[in-house]
């Protein structure tokens, strides 16, 4: 509360009687509690600032909230039943520098819009809810498989328990979560209704409690509801080519062509299956889109069935039209490799899909790098390089060559012994100096040798031969020609 001002209370309407809603610290440390009649705080305390609550204002700002972490953090964001919201971090976390770093920069994200936030990290909906309401500290990360001792030393009301319920606990004797956890169900749901016994099985992971994310109006989206649930394959298949065709009228319309698109499956039990694929080049066609969808198809474990399905488009770019002129006109079009790039990928990851462009480096192993694959890279240089060069320059032993400038006659490699006939060399390259100072007078002599069994390999020794600051002398392999 700044400095000067009055202590403030929200009060609405609850029942036939005004009540405090809401109270700031100020006010909390005179008496006002949440609950409290109205004509009793202003009685309390005479200079209490009274606002009247606006439930609506507080709904509408919690969605815009909802939906910007659905933009911005996590695509499964929600408002929770109460003044909170739910992130599932669950496959997003990394994104952000783990859970940790995630939730305090969270934090700070809150204090600089000028609210008071409180989170918690846990298995469970429900145990996250519990913990950052009725925890100790204002950041909780509870452990993978620690949700029951973090949620013993919380009193019920933590499972958002209904008031009659909060009574009946307290008429048998039920203060914290702990008192619970003995008892049998079959007792407990007799004195507390299961709606008691839901909330508890839910907080402990034993019921599934799914998040009804908040919908993005603005990500293309396409939904199927299911009139009975499906297991098979062919059944999945032909749900995600009514979805895709769908979606794709919509990204038509928006000017849009899809990056990454993600399938979700609702099961009759309440759990969800998610899978997603990406593509190299945006696009809204269904064929290639469908064919990286079946790849992940057998990822989704139907359980007893899945009865709804979105079908999502998160990241999207614009697409303009395709420009046909020379294909009316007879000419060649070039193929685009984007569609085999995204089939490969999709079988073996995407990070293993890639070009290899030059660099402007003197360094061997410097002047190469990976790039998109759809890319064509810049033209090479002219220098004879071998096809395979090794990220590393391999150490040869019992080389034995003429000082200073000929190529070597035998050294080994790998534990084999190699008998040179031919070579050519040799070629210098200079450290680059800008880069270390180890650089400075760094030489490499590069050499091509051929064995006697018409092997061919690309190796060096280190130093000129003459000063000792350029290097030791030593023989190294580098790469292997064709």
């Amino acid at each position: 509360m700044p400095a000067g001002h009055a202590p403030l209370a929200l009060v609405g309407k609850v029942g036939r009687r005004d009540e405090v809603v809401a109270a700031c610290s100020g006010a909390q440390a005179l008496g006002i509690h949440r609950g409290m009649a109205a004509t009793h705080a202003r009685a309390l305390v005479s200079d209490l600032d009274f606002r009247p609550a606006e439930p609506e204002a507080d709904a509408a700002l919690l969605d815009r909230l909802a939906l910007l972490a659905v933009r911005r953090w996590s695509p499964i964001a929600a408002v929770t039943p109460s003044d909170g919201l739910w992130l599932d971090l669950a496959g997003c976390d990394h994104l952000h520098g783990g859970e940790e770093r995630f939730c305090r920069r969270l934090l700070a994200f809150c204090r600089r819009a000028g609210f008071t936030g409180r989170v918690a990290v846990a298995d469970t909906a429900g145990a996250a809810h519990a913990l950052a309401r009725f925890g100790r500290d204002d950041l909780i990360l509870v452990a993978p498989q620690a949700t029951v001792a973090a949620l013993a030393p919380l009193p019920i009301a933590a499972l958002r328990l209904a008031p009659s319920t909060l009574a009946a606990a307290r008429k048998f004797g039920f203060e914290r979560i702990a008192d619970l956890l003995p008892v049998a169900r079959g007792p407990l749901a007799r004195r507390l209704g299961l709606a008691a016994i839901t909330r508890l099985d839910q907080a402990l992971s034993a019921v599934a409690e799914p998040i009804t994310p908040r919908a993005d109006a603005e990500v293309p989206m396409a939904e199927r509801r299911l009139l009975e649930p499906i297991v098979t394959a062919e059944a999945i298949a032909q749900v995600m080519a009514d979805l895709l065709h769908e979606l794709a009228g919509v990204l038509q319309e928006r000017g849009l062509g899809a990056r990454l698109l993600r399938l979700t499956g609702l099961r009759v039990d309440g759990n969800e299956q998610v899978v997603a694929i990406g593509t190299s080049r945006p696009t809204r066609e269904v064929p290639p889109l469908l064919r990286l969808l079946k790849l992940r198809i057998e990822r989704i474990d139907p359980g007893l069935g899945l009865e709804q399905f979105w079908l999502i488009a998160p990241h999207t770019e614009p697409l303009d039209a395709i420009e046909l002129g020379a294909v009316l006109a007879g000419e060649t079009l070039v193929r685009d490799p984007a569609r085999l790039v995204d089939v490969i990928a999709g079988r073996i990851g995407p990070h293993a899909v890639f070009r290899i462009a030059a660099v402007e480096s003197h360094v061997p192993e410097r002047a190469v790098a990976r790039s998109d694959p759809n890319r064509v890279p810049g033209n090479w240089p002219g220098w004879q390089r071998p096809v395979r060069l090794f990220a590393r320059p391999e150490p040869l032993h019992r080389v034995i060559a003429l000082m200073p400038d000929q190529p070597p006659r035998r050294f080994e490699w790998r534990g084999r012994t190699y008998k040179v006939v031919a070579g050519d060399g040799p070629e210098r390259i200079h450290g680059e100096w800008w880069r270390r100072d180890a650089e400075v007078w760094a030489v490499r002599d590069y050499y091509r040798v051929e064995d006697e069994e018409g092997g061919r390999y690309w190796v060096f020794r280190r130093g000129d031969g003459f000063q000792d600051d350029t290097g030791d002398l030593s023989w190294w392999m580098h790469g292997v020609f064709g």
